[in-house]
C-alpha cells in the first residue's frame, strides 16, 4: 500500500519557430510541416534507447496551462515505464480487439464518419471530432484514418497532412474566442519496448479550459471532483460551434 520508486526519464523542450509571436495556427504549411518533422525524429530517437518504454509529446499552450515561456514550444518526456493514461488505453485497445476482432479507434472512428455529428474537420489522413465522453467544453480528439501506430510510420503524405489537420482546429480554436486559446495536447503512440501493438492506433487529444469566453474557464469541483464530471455543453454542441467557424486566423482577415 505504501510503495515509491523513482523514475528514469528524459525532458526535452522543442521550439516551433524562432519568432516569439507564432503558433501552430498562424504559421505557415512549410513551417507546421517542419515541427512534425522534428516530432517525428525526436520520437524516433528516443525509442530506440533501449530502456525507454514511452515518449510523449505534449504542448502546453498559454499562461493559463502553466506555459510560463510565451516562446511556441512543445515537451517531449520519455520515460522507462507507460505512464497511467496510455496505459489504461492499452489495455481498452487490447480488451475490444480480443473481444471483436477489430481496433477500436478504427471502429469509432467510422461511427462517427457516418453520423457526422461529432466531426468538426478532416482531410485524407486525419479526423478531428468532439468525442462522444468528452469531459472538457470544447475537447478534441484528432485520430488517423489509416491504422498505424507511430509517427515511424507515417506514408509520405501523412505529415503534410498531420500539419494540414493541426492548423485547421487551431485555427477554430482561435476564431472561437477571439483568443490565443489555451490548451494542453498530446500524442498518444504505441509504447517503445519493442513490442509489438497491433491494437494501437495514432491518435491525439486536446483539453482546452475555456467554457463561455476568452476569460471564463471550465473547473472541476464538487460532485465532478466526488463523483462524475458534468457536461456544460454536449459534445454535439461544441462539434457544432467549432465546425461552423472560418477556417481564416481571426488576425489575419482582412
Amino acid at each position: 500500500m505504501l510503495e515509491a520508486r523513482s523514475e528514469r526519464g528524459i525532458c526535452r523542450v522543442a521550439c516551433f519557430s524562432p519568432r516569439h509571436d507564432l503558433t501552430i495556427p498562424r504559421m505557415s504549411p512549410a513551417e507546421n510541416r517542419e515541427v512534425i518533422r522534428m516530432w517525428t525524429e525526436e520520437f524516433q530517437r528516443l525509442a530506440k534507447m533501449d530502456w525507454v518504454r514511452h515518449v510523449q509529446i505534449f504542448e502546453n499552450r498559454g499562461a493559463l496551462m502553466g506555459a510560463s515561456n510565451p516562446h511556441p514550444h512543445c515537451q517531449i518526456w520519455a520515460n522507462a515505464s507507460v505512464p497511467d493514461l496510455p496505459a489504461k488505453e492499452l489495455t481498452s485497445f487490447r480488451e475490444y480487439h480480443a473481444a471483436k476482432n477489430s481496433c477500436l479507434l478504427c471502429d469509432y472512428l467510422r461511427l462517427e464518419l457516418e453520423r457526422r455529428e461529432r466531426v468538426i474537420c478532416e482531410n485524407d489522413g486525419f479526423a478531428v471530432l468532439t468525442p462522444f465522453w468528452a469531459v472538457w467544453p470544447f475537447e478534441t480528439l484528432l485520430v488517423s484514418k489509416r491504422h498505424f501506430a507511430s509517427m515511424q510510420e507515417f506514408t509520405s503524405g501523412e505529415a503534410d497532412l498531420l500539419a494540414d489537420i493541426l492548423r485547421r482546429i487551431t485555427i477554430r480554436y482561435d476564431n472561437l474566442f477571439q483568443t490565443s486559446f489555451p490548451y494542453s495536447m498530446g500524442f498518444h503512440q504505441r509504447p517503445t519496448d519493442g513490442g509489438d501493438y497491433p491494437e494501437w492506433h495514432f491518435h491525439g487529444h486536446y483539453f482546452p479550459p475555456l467554457l463561455r469566453s476568452a476569460t471564463v474557464q471550465k473547473f472541476m469541483v464538487g460532485y465532478e471532483l466526488l463523483d462524475n464530471p458534468q457536461r456544460d455543453i454536449t459534445a454535439e454542441t461544441a462539434a457544432q460551434r467549432l465546425k461552423e467557424l472560418p477556417e481564416i486566423h481571426y488576425l489575419d482577415r482582412v
